[in-house]
């Protein structure tokens, strides 16, 4: 299977199958893992990066996790390839700027997990799920670094635990995060309160695109700043307890709020987004993402009955300037792919 034929429908952490995913868009469990033996990936030469890539991938290719594996190596490849991996959430921004010789990206074909060489760390193992699934993506990752620990002899010290490049990653090594879609905390301006208490909890509160990305669409992605001193099931624990049960809440709250006491803003917004976006010529990459998380609420409060939210899900996506440019099939410009991506969603949303 190659990266093209994944290009026209959503990644996993997008499906909208998983429990809670009204709210609770995706569930993400991340391991930072390094190689015993060698430097870090910013303190290595070009000739040690290529030694752990190529120890890498014959690994995890006779690990035999899964039956096939997408390999792409970085360097080299399309620039909208790397971005495209980027907006499904497969590799990072930063893997995507890598300008060094051996960085790649081993990709399940189903997208549940993706292995990042020589990010910054030399593997970065990760599991998506869609919804509120932060178990399953534990156990799933678990398997899966079980399996190349026992082929690749991992860095790690009994008295700090895993050893990883940036100091907040030490010990376990793990990121546990979740994608939230929280339009109505938005609405009634509590949002800075949920990222003052979240911050106040030592979470990271980030955009859809992780580190240094804008919370366009009312997405925010939330995980981990440490992992030193706390076991994974602790900070497993705590997400599936405390911190993701308490924002749902918050969010149903707002929603019925609004409900209950504002409906024609509510309403106002829901159906405007949804002219703009049925009736729009062009539409701008931010704009789209803000028309669609007020389309998406007003699915989920049953007051658009005419779309799937699985279509919303998909335009969230295939609407991102990679996708839509691999999907008309060339590289356009903002002005054509604005005009593009308008023409996409109403056939999406208004389908003959």
């Amino acid at each position: 299977m190659s990266l093209r034929q994944i290009t026209d429908h959503a990644g996993e952490w997008l499906r909208g199958s998983g429990p809670q995913s009204d709210i609770v868009i995706s569930s993400r469990v991340r391991l930072a893992r390094n190689l015993a033996g060698y430097p870090f990936v910013n303190r290595a030469d070009e000739t040690q990066l290529r030694e752990v890539h190529q120890r890498c991938r014959q690994q995890i290719t006779d690990a035999g996790l899964v039956s096939e594996i997408i390999w792409v190596n970085l360097r080299g490849s399309d620039p909208l390839d790397r971005q495209l991996l980027v907006e499904r959430h497969l590799i990072s921004r930063q893997h995507a700027r890598s300008k060094g010789s051996a960085p790649a990206v081993a990709i399940c074909p189903d997208e549940t997990f993706s292995i990042m060489i020589n990010e910054e760390d030399h593997l970065r193992i990760q599991v998506l799920r869609s919804g509120m699934q932060l178990r399953e993506a534990f156990d799933h990752v678990n398997r899966v670094d079980d399996a190349l620990e026992e082929r690749l002899p991992f860095a790690y010290s009994r008295k700090f635990g895993y050893l990883t490049a940036c100091p907040t990653n030490v010990g376990t090594g793990i990121r546990v995060s979740v994608m939230l879609h929280l339009p109505a905390l938005k609405m009634t301006g509590e949002i800075e309160k949920v990222k003052r208490a979240t911050r106040d909890m030592h979470l990271a509160v980030r955009g859809m695109f992780g580190e240094g990305s804008d919370a366009h669409g009312d997405l925010y992605q939330i995980s981990n700043q440490s992992t030193l001193g706390r076991s994974e099931a602790e900070i497993l624990a705590d997400f599936q307890s405390t911190v993701v049960p308490q924002i749902i809440a918050y969010e149903q709250q707002a929603r019925n709020a609004l409900m209950r006491q504002r409906p024609a803003v509510l309403e106002d917004k829901i159906w405007r987004a949804w002219a703009l976006l049925t009736n729009a010529r062009m539409i701008g990459s931010d704009e789209v993402l803000s028309l669609l998380s007020h389309v998406r609420l007003g699915i989920n409060l049953g007051r658009i009955q005419t779309v799937d939210i699985s279509v919303v899900n998909e335009l969230l996506l295939l609407t991102q300037s990679a996708h839509l440019q691999r999907y008309v099939g060339s590289e356009l410009d903002q002005a054509a792919r604005r005009e593009a991506r308008a023409s996409l969603i109403r056939k999406r949303l208004l389908p003959t």
